[in-house]
């Protein structure tokens, strides 16, 4: 019966970071520095605007957009930190996460052999998607460009054929961010062309020391640009699946009738959670310790990373960093199991963001900071015990 099955589902392979994963599920003895999770805990008046919820019996289906408060809010939100304009009555949607979110908007602007750009090394999540729609992804190498998509490379890549780009920054899994002037040449290049973006936003709060700049604040692309975010990175929430469509009401109204046969709508104790996540969460102590935090383990990870005479772009934003193991000979599946046999030490090999991270290795800072010193010390011992292939 197997030969009856979807090949484009066939055709998916399962993620390196899946592989790690499922060696390390049972494991009680290992560093984990592989996933994108945070290990602090969801605010206090988050979980406390979830219980109440629970106790109110706010058990039945939303609005299938999402609740209107929380609409409302996001937009609030996304104008208040980045200077976004939506409008909650038909611009917006709330998703069972941003990969739903995403979900919707492949789904939506594809057809069979369309083409869509994607800013290689990348989070694996994109090209299953745009394969599902039988659409074709174009891989961009940035390991030269500082890890950052250029106007130049973008305008080179451009087909009849290039139905969307997508712009993934901060970026998963380099940590990685466009600024502002590199967004305005990218907007330059596709002023003049009927071709969607995707600008994934969900790592935005996650910037240390600049300001994040959104595509969707340039007006004359915004008739064709769906911004995705969410708040699982920023406040802890991973688990309860809310994220965000920013979009114009045309595209609003076909992921509608997508996520209305789909999942009809989020978690409604998910749901009323956000709004004071929204409401109250941008600047709070809990909010502002998290990023801080992280930024401190940045720094560690980054210093330790060049003592060990390791190759690494220092990341901008988000919670990755993304050095290069090339001069050990060894792919980069095989260091992160030899890593991970030898020292209990997990990372995820660069092959799972596509072919053009092989040669290099993620590293999860989100993860406390006592483990993050422990797994650099392990990283370390495993490369004292190795031969430099130069």
């Amino acid at each position: 019966m197997k030969n009856l099955l979807n090949k484009n589902v066939l055709g998916i392979e399962m993620s390196g970071i899946r592989k790690i994963a499922n060696k390390i599920e049972r494991s009680t003895d290992i560093i984990n520095l592989t996933w994108g999770q945070p290990n602090f805990s969801t605010p206090e008046y988050v979980k406390k605007a979830g219980i109440t919820a629970i106790e109110e019996n706010q058990n039945a289906y939303s609005e299938t957009a999402g609740l209107f408060e929380l609409r409302q809010a996001a937009c609030d939100y996304v104008r208040d930190l980045y200077h976004l304009s939506y409008h909650p009555e038909d611009e917006v949607i709330v998703t069972t996460g941003a990969s739903e979110a995403l979900d919707l908007a492949f789904r939506t602007i594809l057809e069979e052999g369309s083409e869509v750009i994607l800013p290689v090394p990348i989070y694996p999540g994109y090209e299953p998607l745009i394969k599902l729609c039988n659409a074709v992804p174009v891989l961009i190498d940035t390991t030269e460009s500082n890890f950052k998509l250029t106007a130049a490379q973008l305008e080179a890549h451009i087909t009849e054929r290039t139905r969307c780009v997508v712009l993934p920054y901060p970026s998963n899994p380099l940590g990685s961010i466009l600024t502002q002037e590199e967004v305005l040449e990218i907007s330059k290049v596709l002023e003049d062309k009927k071709i969607f973006i995707i600008s994934d936003e969900i790592y935005s709060e996650l910037i240390y020391d600049e300001e994040h700049f959104s595509i969707g604040r340039i007006s004359n692309l915004k008739d064709r640009t769906i911004i995705i975010n969410g708040l699982s990175k920023s406040h802890s929430m991973t688990g309860w699946r809310i994220g965000f469509a920013f979009a114009p009401s045309y595209l609003i109204d076909q992921f509608y009738k997508i996520h209305s046969f789909n999942s009809i709508c989020p978690s409604i104790i998910s749901q009323y959670a956000s709004i004071p996540a929204l409401t109250q969460g941008t600047y709070t102590e809990e909010i502002l310790a998290m990023k801080n935090e992280y930024k401190l383990r940045k720094e560690l990870a980054y210093r330790r990373i060049v003592e060990m005479d390791l190759e690494v772009v220092e990341p901008k934003g988000a919670f990755y960093i993304f050095p290069s193991i090339k001069k050990t000979g060894l792919t980069s599946l095989d260091f992160s199991m030899k890593l991970l046999d030898q020292e209990k030490v997990a990372v995820i090999p660069g092959s799972s963001f596509s072919d053009f991270g092989e040669g290099y290795i993620r590293i999860s800072y989100a993860q406390s900071r006592e483990d993050l010193i422990k797994g650099l010390d392990g990283i370390e011992r495993f490369l004292q015990t190795i031969k430099m292939a130069n």
